[in-house]
């Protein structure tokens, strides 16, 4: 596999659209060698606070996350994004409890062009992993946060080959949803949870999501030079349809 640099990484992946967790598909190949191999947060946040997330849990999923994406010189990682914020809020609200999911069967292996195929919400997904990953590391005499990075990312790169089974979760799924979640996190506009201060955004010069961009549409090829903005900052829509053909007013 050709190394890529986290910048490349991180901008491919910002360029998609990021909105509140999905069921998703990733790879660990791109996360991790778009970071270095010991590379870590500058801090290590406290466990407490949490809605969804146990003490136990949320010290891997803060592990995991640094290193899926890490604080370098490119900019801050998962941890300092806010990103274990961003899917314990997920996990912990209707999304986690599966509001829109369909689930009523049949429940059976199928094609990956199919989806999602368990009867877990998301919730489920991930307390039955998280803890058939803790009996892993149990059985192995490790302790997840207690590695170093080359090993922590071994680990993970042992999740996504599979052939583990978390208490009906496959190891593959578990960390594809991992990373795609970590990705979402890292670039979701910062009402969800994720992406502190806009620091992702800014990274990659995103002028943010917010509802209108009435008064920017027909400046085509104008650079848009000013900090991103938030969903939750902007303004309510306040512009008034003034062209003659639309009469129509906000």
């Amino acid at each position: 596999m050709a190394k890529i640099s986290r910048r490349s990484f991180l901008k491919a992946a910002g360029s998609a659209s990021v909105l509140p967790g999905v069921i998703g598909a990733g790879g660990l190949g791109a996360a991790a060698e778009a970071g270095a191999s010991e590379t870590t947060t500058k801090a290590t946040p406290a466990t407490s606070g949490y809605l969804f997330f146990t003490p136990h849990e949320a010290a891997f999923i803060q592990a995991a996350c640094a290193r899926l994406i890490p604080f370098d010189e490119v900019g801050p990682g998962a941890v300092e994004a806010g990103v274990p914020n961003y899917l314990d809020k997920q996990l912990g609200g209707a999304w986690g409890a599966g509001e829109r999911l369909y689930r009523n069967g049949p429940w059976q292996a199928g094609t990956p062009s199919q989806g999602y195929q368990l009867p877990f919400t998301p919730a489920e997904l991930f307390r039955n992993a998280l803890r058939g990953v803790e009996a892993d590391l149990k059985a192995q005499g490790k302790v997840f946060t207690a590695l170093s990075g080359d090993d922590q990312d071994a680990y993970l790169k042992s999740l996504e080959a599979g052939g583990k089974d978390f208490n009906g979760v496959p190891s593959e799924l578990f960390f594809q949803t991992l990373l795609a979640m970590t990705v979402e996190g890292y670039f979701s506009d910062p009402a969800y949870g994720g992406n502190k201060d806009m620091a992702a955004w800014k990274m990659i010069g995103f002028p943010g999501a917010y509802a209108s961009y009435y008064d920017l549409v027909e400046q085509h090829g104008v650079k848009l030079a000013r900090a991103p903005m938030s969903i939750a900052d902007a303004p309510p829509m306040e512009h008034m349809h003034q062209g003659p053909d639309i009469p129509a007013k906000l």
